[in-house]
């Protein structure tokens, strides 16, 4: 398709934004097919959500042989859950390996994303230039932008915060008094290894998650050059760690099942804490699978030291005195920020305007909404990674590697058949959309008793994906033109 001629925009095919594994996982499928691309990267690195997190023991909760590419095993993993020094270092090997490092430019965040009828392109403005392209791949992550909670009186505190993905290693937490605010994925990596170099630790939790045992060993460098000598070994394993996932997306429907693996959970918290006092406040008044379920060996027994104390949620903060909402004081040396990323609500929403002009955020006005998590009405030639809908517990990778395939088979048909845009269709759109929310409604994201991300502002699930990931990768395995509005 030829484009308007505009001497200030450089001209490609497919532009992919973000070089996260979504990112370079499309960049890899692109370069194989032959299609012109360049990925724009807001950073001066890679790595994605394993660039920005780097906070203490920060690490995977999907073993390291199901959380990597099929197509780029890593042979070598150090531990069966990967620590995110080697996941990112993972991201930037296979770049590498597969040639994509020339197609990226850092430094060019995207600063809005707009369709343009005449020519019908995509216009990316960015703080180095302008680019133009025919199909838009968003690869932005949906753990991207960190929340910060308004809290009455934050502004009067003088000592340190920050956030656990903006994590502050210039600051020395040695025998400081340190309020950790939130008990979500980060909290429970963090919180047990800095607990012994602080003097007083205080711990804000609204409510308190399911925690199961990690399962974590090292894997010896045996079974590393087994790994390698045998790839049907990992393949092998990959496939058990699938269905073991597979297995427990199963069993959260199924309330005997839940109250197993409850019973697992409560054995955990009496493993580490003897105190009942303690165990009442650490045990969840919710289904188990409401929330983001975590794991870990060593969250139970730092909350049980003696110099750490938990409390409700934050009411306020008055100087250097945190309050809590059942009016216990503490005074703290440093805040850090346990609250999770914006997920039901992402940010970059507000910088993609549709085939109307209007921001995509306006357009989901707080309920993203999507097909099968890809693709999205009045935005033509424009895929989504990881969209509304599609989390479930299992690997991204598997999420990923299944829109990829259905986004490489939506280009190439467009180019076979010799078309210009595709647009999902309203009524495929509406259709797919009020099958999935009638699904989700028996889940027990919807009815565990919980508030969690998982739920947008409109109380909507926009984030779950209530059915098998078998479903959603036979779903996204072959790309149907009829459910597409089309234009030549």
């Amino acid at each position: 398709m030829s484009h308007r001629s505009d001497s200030t925009a450089t001209n490609t095919d497919v532009i992919v934004i973000g070089s996260g594994f979504a990112g370079v996982g499309a960049a890899i499928k692109l370069k194989q097919q032959g299609i012109d691309f360049i990925l724009l990267e807001k950073a001066s690195e890679m790595g994605g959500v394993w660039r920005d997190n780097h906070y203490p023991d920060c690490g995977c909760d999907v073993p390291s042989a199901l959380y990597s590419y099929s197509f780029a095993p890593k042979f070598d993993w150090s531990h069966f859950f990967a620590k995110q020094a080697e996941i990112k270092q993972y991201t930037l090997d296979t770049a590498s390996t597969f040639g994509i490092l020339p197609y990226i430019k850092f430094e060019h965040e995207a600063l809005s994303i707009r369709w343009h009828a005449e020519p019908g392109c995509w216009e990316i403005a960015t703080p180095k230039g302008d680019f133009r392209c025919n199909y838009v791949v968003m690869a932005s992550g949906p753990m991207h932008t960190p929340i910060l909670p308004k809290i009455k009186g934050l502004e009067t505190f003088r000592g340190t915060t920050f956030h656990s993905a903006r994590w502050n290693h210039d600051y020395d937490l040695s025998g400081k008094r340190v309020a950790v605010i939130g008990t979500g994925a980060s909290a429970v990596q963090f919180l047990p290894k800095i607990v012994d170099k602080v003097s007083a630790l205080t711990l804000f939790q609204r409510t308190p998650p399911w925690i199961l045992p990690k399962m974590d060993v090292r894997i010896s460098k045996t079974w590393q050059n087994r790994f390698r000598r045998f790839p049907l070994l990992l393949r092998l394993l990959r496939k058990a760690v699938y269905y073991q996932f597979e297995l427990l997306n199963s069993s959260l429907k199924f309330p005997f099942l839940v109250k197993r693996l409850e019973a697992t959970g409560i054995k955990n918290i009496h493993r580490g804490v003897k105190d009942p006092a303690l165990r009442e406040k650490l045990t969840p008044n919710f289904s188990l699978g409401c929330k983001r379920i975590l794991m870990s060996n060593t969250w139970y027994r730092a909350l049980a030291k003696s110099h750490v104390q938990v409390l409700g949620g934050v009411a306020e903060i008055s100087g250097d005195t945190v309050i809590s909402q059942d009016g216990a004081r503490c005074q703290v040396d440093a805040i850090i920020f346990a609250t999770g990323f914006e997920v039901s609500n992402p940010p970059i929403a507000e910088r993609i305007y549709n085939k109307e002009g209007i921001a995509l955020s306006e357009q989901w006005q707080g309920s993203p909404v999507s097909y099968y998590g890809t693709t999205v009405e009045k935005c033509p030639n424009l895929f989504l990674t990881l969209g509304p809908n599609l989390y479930t517990f299992s690997s991204a990778f598997v999420m990923i590697e299944a829109q990829l395939n259905y986004i490489l088979s939506a280009i190439t048909t467009i180019g076979k058949k010799k078309l210009k845009t595709l647009e999902v269709n309203a009524d495929a759109n509406r259709h797919y959309n009020v099958r999935l929310q009638s699904a989700l409604a028996k889940t027990v994201w919807n009815i565990g008793g919980c508030t969690s991300y998982f739920i947008d502002k409109n109380g909507l699930n926009s984030t779950n994906w209530p059915w098998t990931t078998f479903y959603m990768r036979r779903k996204l395995g072959k790309f149907e033109i009829r459910d597409y509005s089309v234009s030549e």
